[in-house]
């Protein structure tokens, strides 16, 4: 399957969740390419939209090559067999760097809007798509700590083998394409995968769905 922009990847994915419309559901967009999608869900389902910030913590060898994620709440998820071979003080050090960042970029596109409750409730985690699973996860940790009644993952793109892992973690998974064969990148599944920059992430939040006692 092949998509336009992230705007109507959005607009299908808000198609296949339908069922959840209504005061019941807060859906979490991840920035920055997320927040595109889920504008287009919490507008679709009139549903409060809020950001979760999970940061990649890089191999120092390979910095693009995740060995672990960290949210601005400081919930981690690591690869076992990777951090088992680094320096633990380094691996503490960048952690925390992360989780400052991820705090830094929250404060950023959100201002002074507060958090939507979602205690009991339905929590929708929505991003451009999912490679390789450590963001996500440390993602879907952050939204259960914040109780909700099911979490629901939706994304356009997961190959075949990770969403088999993902669905373990979450109440449902939403995804349009699960390619047994990967084409290696989520923007290879886009016609225009252009990079979200922080402006439009503030200017989508401005105009987002919100909870009205919590603006």
């Amino acid at each position: 399957m092949h998509f336009q922009d992230r705007t109507e990847a959005g607009q299908m994915l808000a198609e296949e969740l339908v069922g959840y419309k209504g005061d019941n559901t807060v859906v979490y967009a991840l920035p920055r390419g997320g927040v595109v999608l889920g504008v287009e869900v919490a507008d679709s389902l009139n549903a409060p939209l809020d950001l979760v910030v999970p940061r990649k913590v890089g191999h120092p060898d390979q910095p693009e090559y995740a060995v672990c994620a960290v949210t601005d709440e400081g919930h981690l998820v690591c690869s076992r067999r990777e951090v088992a071979q680094l320096d633990p003080a380094w691996l503490t050090s960048e952690v925390q760097k992360e989780q400052a960042e991820a705090k830094r970029r929250r404060k950023k596109y959100l201002a002074r809007r507060r958090s939507v409750p979602v205690e009991g409730k339905t929590a929708i985690i929505v991003d451009d798509g999912v490679a390789t699973g450590l963001t996500m996860l440390a993602a879907v940790e952050d939204v259960k700590n914040r109780r909700p009644g099911r979490v629901v993952l939706a994304t356009p793109v997961v190959p075949d083998d990770l969403a088999q892992r993902l669905e373990r973690y979450v109440d449902e998974l939403v995804v349009l394409d699960k390619p047994k064969v990967y084409l290696g990148a989520i923007s290879a599944y886009y016609d225009d995968f252009n990079q979200v920059e922080d402006s439009q992430v503030m200017s989508l939040m401005k105009k987002a769905p919100k909870s009205k006692k919590h603006v």
